[in-house]
């Protein structure tokens, strides 16, 4: 409960600036006369604010957090060891979103000590909140980042470079991270395809030498790679590796 409250306060607090300036207690609904003598009820902007900030939420978990990089290496292990749904999209999305959990631990306790825990006690404004909340994620990300990636869309943005990470703006941080992320994947997920990828030129390799050319290798290739992968504990390697890989 403790991760979950500070993983929504980073996302749709520290992210988005324009709730953390709005101006506290204004009514969520009003009354407005109009010109024929009746009544309307008009919504705050606080209110729309936080209702768009709700429908981005799952963007920035996808963008902000660990769980791209670990949901495409998945994707990538299931497509190499030849069963495209198996595991299914559920299974993969689970595993993706609890191992992200467990590695954004240590930063979204940083964000509850730091930004919500003293907001909630009142000790601190909700600007200042925000502020200091927004500061444990943007480590995460600049840890994360390549220096091409975010050179590339600081020029875009028309940044000559930064003094600090401190100095980098979240529209340039989180395109930058997410790129890096998708390199990253990637690379892992190439590694990941290189030994079943041998195990089907192999079995290929074999079928073709004694004639067997209808038979299907991905249908006598599928045991073996399931095999290989059970006994070198697979699924342990690469959960390791991939909790190993966000280590600054």
């Amino acid at each position: 409960m403790k991760h979950c409250c500070a993983l929504l306060f980073a996302l749709l607090i520290a992210s988005w600036t324009p709730l953390a300036m709005a101006e506290p207690g204004i009514p969520a609904l009003a009354i407005a006369d109009n010109d024929s003598g009746g009544q309307t009820w008009t919504v705050s902007i606080q209110i729309l604010l936080l209702m768009t900030a709700l429908t981005l939420l799952p963007s920035l978990v996808l963008a902000a957090t660990s769980f791209t990089r670990i949901v495409i290496v998945l994707a990538i292990l299931r497509q190499a060891i030849g069963m495209p749904q198996t595991p299914p999209n559920q299974v993969l999305i689970g595993i993706a979103l609890f191992l992200s959990f467990f590695i954004m631990s240590p930063v979204l306790t940083e964000v509850y000590d730091r930004g919500v825990e003293p907001y909630m006690a009142g000790a601190i404004e909700l600007e200042e909140a925000a502020a200091a909340a927004q500061e444990p994620l943007r480590e995460f990300m600049t840890g994360q980042v390549r220096e091409t990636d975010l050179a590339m869309f600081a020029g875009l943005a028309g940044d000559d470079g930064y003094d600090s990470p401190a100095d980098i703006p979240m529209t340039v941080l989180l395109p930058s991270f997410l790129t890096s992320e998708l390199k990253t994947a990637f690379q892992i997920g190439f590694m990941t395809f290189i030994p079943f990828l041998i195990i089907d030129l192999v079995v290929s390799s074999v079928l073709m030498s004694m004639g067997m050319m209808m038979l299907s290798p991905m249908l006598i290739s599928l045991p073996f790679k399931i095999m290989l992968f059970v006994l070198v504990d697979g699924w342990g390697l690469i959960i390791g590796t991939l909790a190993a890989s966000f280590a600054v």
